[in-house]
């Protein structure tokens, strides 16, 4: 009797912990629309801090561009403030092209839809907070 007690204490809360790992854990779905080129890979970025935006990548992933269209989704995330960056690689050399100006030939964008001036946009302005999962549309032209 004593085992079985134990046992189902024990599994009570294996149970508790797995749920409450989900909870704690979200999904950033990005829906990606393509206007002018079919053709290529969208690579993301995912920063989860101020200090590591364009500097640390928290996560990262590449979809092919099928049909104008591209989906990602990041899994198993905390709960938090993050931000993203994207380009579309129209060459797949996994690199964004720029002029001899430092200009991207390649589009690109930021979360938040914004373009930063010379440079990247500030973190504040791109930044999602996140607590649930999330679904984000992003149009590329």
């Amino acid at each position: 009797m004593r085992t079985s007690l134990v046992t189902l204490v024990l599994f009570i809360n294996l149970i508790s912990n797995v749920f409450s790992q989900e909870i704690d854990s979200v999904s950033i779905t990005l829906d990606i629309s393509i206007t002018k080129f079919n053709k290529g890979n969208i690579l993301i970025a995912l920063y989860d801090s101020e200090e590591g935006y364009m500097k640390e990548i928290h996560k990262s992933g590449e979809v092919l561009v099928k049909d104008n269209k591209a989906k990602l989704i990041f899994h198993s995330l905390k709960k938090g403030v993050y931000a993203f960056s994207f380009f579309h690689d129209l060459n797949n050399n996994k690199k964004l092209d720029t002029n001899f100006l430092g200009i991207p030939k390649e589009p690109y964008g930021f979360s938040n839809n914004k373009k930063g001036r010379f440079g990247p946009p500030k973190f504040n302005e791109v930044s999602l907070v996140i607590n649930r999962n999330s679904y984000y549309e992003i149009a590329i032209e």
